[in-house]
């Protein structure tokens, strides 16, 4: 990857949906070049996907949560399997120290989040939990 890459991706971020001619007369460059840019990053991975960015509107009645697990030795990927199942689960991290998935939850209400709470409470493998609640967001780098 080299500057033009980067600036590239830059506007794609901030807007995925913006015209291949549009974003290659920001770059200063031929639609086909941006474009060959574009299919060259898709095809090594560095971009992944274009996905939806719902707004604030749609996220008002959303209440999120990070749950932090301590699991038992050797249970991830059974842990890992249970929480794919659960439509409330938007990601899951293994992490260094003193927890080992890091999980972050999306839920519709405070009993929902309860109920999957105590749904991922009682997955096989999970020793302990400790829940943070988020309550407003000051910084957002991934949309």
């Amino acid at each position: 990857m080299d500057e033009i890459d980067e600036k590239l991706l830059a506007l794609l971020a901030e807007n995925a949906r913006l015209p291949v001619a549009t974003l290659a007369r920001r770059l200063g460059l031929a639609r086909s070049t941006v474009q060959a840019r574009i299919d060259r990053l898709e095809a090594k991975g560095v971009i992944a996907g274009y996905a939806l960015r719902l707004g604030d509107g749609a996220a008002r009645d959303t209440i999120r949560a990070t749950v932090l697990l301590t699991l038992e030795p050797r249970a991830t990927a059974a842990v890992v399997s249970r929480l794919r199942s659960m439509r409330q689960v938007e990601a899951a991290h293994t992490a260094s120290g003193r927890f080992d998935l890091v999980v972050t939850l999306a839920a519709r209400s405070t009993a929902e989040l309860d109920d999957t709470l105590d749904r991922i409470g009682e997955i096989g493998g999970v020793r302990g939990s400790e829940s943070l609640i988020h309550l407003s967001t000051k910084i957002d780098r991934q949309g």
